[in-house]
């Protein structure tokens, strides 16, 4: 049987350790407590931290135990960007964006098996130090030149960075020692993007304690050309669905790059190697039919919103072109589609004809492009076509009371919210 490092590599989900072969024996000795933290710099967690959870989720499958640490005090202060210094947020606020991470990771790991995973706050310890003994425990155990070498830091120099953030690692490190303390942690985990706050963390325990502990990263997800992967014209793809509905969400997926798609199933798919690798052969031999990307937006969507939710939006996506029955829709899914084809709101109280509407929603350039689509027999109102070039929109048009859609052709959508 592979090692759970061996099938964490295959999943696209180790981008650097420290000594591999110790840490592949650490993880055979036995079942090993391991953590990982997200700092609360909003209200809900994006989809580039949906990887972290499924690398917890893969470790505590094979009997490892998990911390998950919410930063209620790292979240304060915000771990250095490379493009410029944090908003420092209220403290008000970030306690209730601690409460709702908590919820949310909850969702993806076993709270109550036989390895069941502990919600942990880091705020807990930070808040017992004074400035004195925290310079004095923690600070003299790091090199201001070592710390003055990192990557964000060094690139952060020219253009400034505060004392507050150039702390942040020691904050991280503690985290580290005190969860090493408190439940016996050795191993710690990320992003890539975290690899000189965890080693940073070991080196700590090393020179505090001379324990020896371990950290795992994972790569950064991004598209084909290198960038990101998470962010959308409109923003980053929330896990939350009041931010990103289940039908936004299983679009982004659906749209995954064939050069990419097989490594995103990799990670977010409970597929098997012989399912993902008959996928892979199918893109590759048959690109058109998009199996792997049906399976991603499938198989992720049904981890995040639930079944009932993906098969609504699956719904939505062929009602949108005609293909369903947009009034079977439930009205979440509606105004998913509205917001997703950048709905109009109505301000006149007078209801426009088609022509109008059809102008109002985007679809066309003028009434006169307008009429010219309905008198073609390319004009439709909820993928009902309309003949009537005089034809007035009525309340009753509008789906749940809220939305109206409209078509030219085939492709070309838009729509009309009603006040």
């Amino acid at each position: 049987m592979d090692s759970v490092l061996d099938e964490l590599e295959w999943r696209g989900l180790v981008a650097d350790s420290t000594d591999r072969k110790a840490l592949e024996a650490h993880l055979a000795q036995g079942p090993v407590t391991f953590y990982v933290g997200f700092d609360p710099t909003a209200a809900s967690l994006h989809i580039g931290h949906l990887v972290q959870l499924m690398l917890v989720r893969a470790l505590q499958e094979r009997g490892h135990h998990p911390l998950l640490l919410v930063g209620g005090a790292t979240g304060l202060i915000g771990d250095p960007k490379m493009t410029g210094e944090r908003k420092m947020n209220d403290a008000d606020v970030v306690a209730g964006w601690v409460d709702s991470i908590r919820e949310q990771v909850s969702k993806y790991v076993d709270l109550d098996g036989p390895n069941p995973a502990r919600l942990v706050n880091n705020y807990d310890w930070t808040s017992e130090y004074s400035a004195l003994s925290f310079l004095r425990d923690v600070g003299k155990y790091f090199s201001v030149n070592r710390m003055l070498a990192r990557d964000v830091v060094a690139r952060r120099l020219e253009s400034g960075i505060s004392y507050t953030e150039f702390s942040y690692v020691l904050l991280q490190s503690l985290d580290f020692a005190e969860l090493h303390r408190r439940y016996g942690c050795s191993l710690q985990t990320g992003a890539q993007d975290q690899w000189g706050n965890i080693t940073a963390g070991a080196d700590y325990i090393r020179r505090s304690t001379g324990d020896v502990v371990h950290g795992l990263v994972t790569p950064l997800l991004t598209k084909a050309d290198g960038t990101k992967y998470g962010k959308t014209e409109s923003g980053t793809v929330w896990i939350d669905p009041e931010r990103t509905s289940a039908y936004a969400f299983h679009q982004f997926f659906l749209n995954a790059e064939d050069s990419k798609v097989i490594d995103y199933l990799k990670v977010f798919s409970p597929r098997s190697h012989e399912e993902i690798d008959e996928l892979a052969r199918q893109t590759a031999e048959e690109p058109w039919r998009r199996a792997a990307q049906h399976a991603l937006a499938d198989d992720i969507t049904d981890l995040v919103h639930g079944v009932v939710q993906r098969r609504a939006a699956e719904a939505a996506g062929k009602a949108l072109f005609g293909r369903g029955d947009l009034a079977a829709l439930d009205q979440t899914t509606v105004k998913a589609l509205a917001q997703e084809v950048g709905a109009t709101t109505l301000e006149s109280a007078e209801l426009p004809t088609i022509p109008e509407a059809l102008v109002l929603a985007g679809v066309v350039e003028s009434r006169s492009a307008g009429r010219r689509a309905v008198t073609e027999g390319g004009a439709y109102l909820n993928n009902t076509k309309v003949e009537d070039v005089e034809r007035r929109l009525t309340p009753q048009d509008f789906l749940h009371g809220e939305v109206a859609l409209l078509r030219r052709g085939k492709k070309t959508v838009g729509a009309l919210i009603l006040k």
